[in-house]
């Protein structure tokens, strides 16, 4: 049985478990027929001409988890970041764990929660904000149909959060191949200030298909800052969606770290609804072996007096492929539009493949506006400048490498984020960088 075809019949067999009276009932019947229709997405798709999903869809993956599976968190410590003090939402196999999360529900109003979307108490979160900006393609359609639970986080007006939150999902393997359709809704009021980090990880060799979206509302002045670590292993892959709407004053930042997995396609929607806005997008990649990842990003400039940002740095050694596609649209009203995108790809080995795509649709007269996009190697005079001062030739490397992509570490915000990248970067350079952050 093909994989559309399990996901058609255990459609109905989740609608059985669900109450048909909920009001996300409606929401998922819609996106389900929208999925049946469309189906996965294919290389005849113009925004998925340089990414297939073949291989990966032939495993036989279980739709749902079999049962209540436990981890120790003596055998995930490591993919915490514990050297700071921080809530914790996690995930085992899609379902909320209580054991190893650390949440709240303080004075302030704070909610970070599993959310069953289906159960009633959140009637007004889904009529005020669930599903509202999540476009209806192929991969959000599916994970739409199948919503049950996933992270909320809602942060009152005027709070700042006292310390980072961190979503983990991860997928215990205990099914030969699995699939997870994690869902977050995550709502930040006025003047309200919030980090989160994100992280999706497999604990075996054995298959996983991680299909994920997220809902992000950042309201008048507020301020959000969201870093993805994505260092799975080589049998994990990851479609990740993720939707913003920015209100007024608000600033949204989102850094994207993609070390790991098979194949690793981030679709990064930002939607500007208000003037003085500012949206971050920010990315190192650095992969090997046959690893693929597609980074697919929109920037839409709606009013005026806006601005965004793109910084993008792409190093891929063995036979790994990179895609960056890149789109920015200003429409007629935004004037005063400030948008600037750059992606800058190094090419370790000669099999290594990167295809960039940087768009621009701009339909306002008074803007500034600039994309650029560069594919090379490193520099060999610089490396033999190193070399002849004493850095060994694969130390040279690393330190250039680095220093390629450190324009974007130096925006993170979180220190031990921070140092924690610089780790993963070095595990991945394959040498110990020495000197203090």
């Amino acid at each position: 049985m093909e994989l559309k075809e399990k996901i058609v019949s255990s459609y109905v067999a989740f609608e059985n478990e669900m109450d048909i009276n909920s009001d996300i009932h409606d929401i998922r019947s819609e996106a389900f027929h929208n999925f049946e229709k469309l189906g996965f997405p294919t290389k005849k798709l113009e925004a998925w001409k340089y990414t297939s999903l073949n291989n990966v869809l032939k495993n036989d993956y279980s739709i749902f988890a079999n049962k209540d599976n436990t981890v120790e968190f003596a055998d995930v410590k490591k993919y915490f970041i514990h050297d700071i003090d921080t809530y914790k939402i996690v995930f085992i196999d899609g379902k909320y764990s209580s054991f190893l999360s650390d949440t709240t529900h303080d004075g302030k109003d704070i909610c970070l929660l599993s959310a069953a979307f289906s159960k009633s108490k959140y009637k007004v979160v889904v009529e005020n904000y669930f599903n509202k900006i999540a476009k209806q393609d192929n991969m959000t359609s599916l994970n739409t149909a199948f919503a049950n639970e996933g992270a909320y986080i809602y942060i009152p007006r005027n709070v700042e959060v006292e310390k980072p939150i961190q979503i983990i999902n991860f997928t215990t393997g205990s099914e030969a191949a699995t699939m997870v359709q994690p869902r977050n809704l995550i709502v930040v009021e006025q003047n309200a200030h919030v980090q989160i980090i994100e992280r999706h990880q497999s604990l075996t060799e054995n298959a996983v298909l991680t299909n994920a979206v997220t809902e992000i509302f950042a309201a008048k002045d507020a301020t959000v800052d969201y870093y993805k670590i994505q260092n799975d292993d080589d049998n994990a892959s990851l479609v990740d969606n993720t939707y913003i709407e920015q209100k007024s004053n608000s600033v949204v930042s989102v850094h994207t770290f993609s070390f790991g997995g098979n194949i690793t396609r981030n679709n990064l929607n930002f939607y500007q609804r208000g003037e003085h806005i500012d949206s971050i997008l920010k990315g190192i990649t650095i992969i090997e072996g046959k690893q693929h990842v597609d980074h697919h990003t929109l920037v839409h400039h709606i009013e005026p007096n806006c601005e965004s940002h793109q910084d993008y740095k792409g190093i891929y050694n063995e036979r790994s492929t990179g895609v960056f596609n890149g789109k920015v649209i200003v429409e007629k009203e935004a004037q005063k539009t400030n948008a600037y995108q750059q992606n800058n790809n190094v090419l370790i080995s000669d099999k290594a493949t990167i295809n960039a795509k940087p768009q621009l649709e701009i339909f306002a007269d008074d803007v500034k506006c600039s994309h650029g996009c560069t594919i090379g190697q490193l520099d060999d005079d610089a490396l033999f400048y190193m070399q002849q001062r004493g850095i060994p030739k694969k130390e040279g490397k690393a330190l250039l490498m680095y220093a390629f992509a450190n324009t974007v570490l130096e925006s993170v915000k979180i220190p031990e984020v921070k140092q924690r990248i610089t780790k993963l970067i070095a595990t991945k350079l394959g040498v110990n960088i020495g000197f203090d952050l």
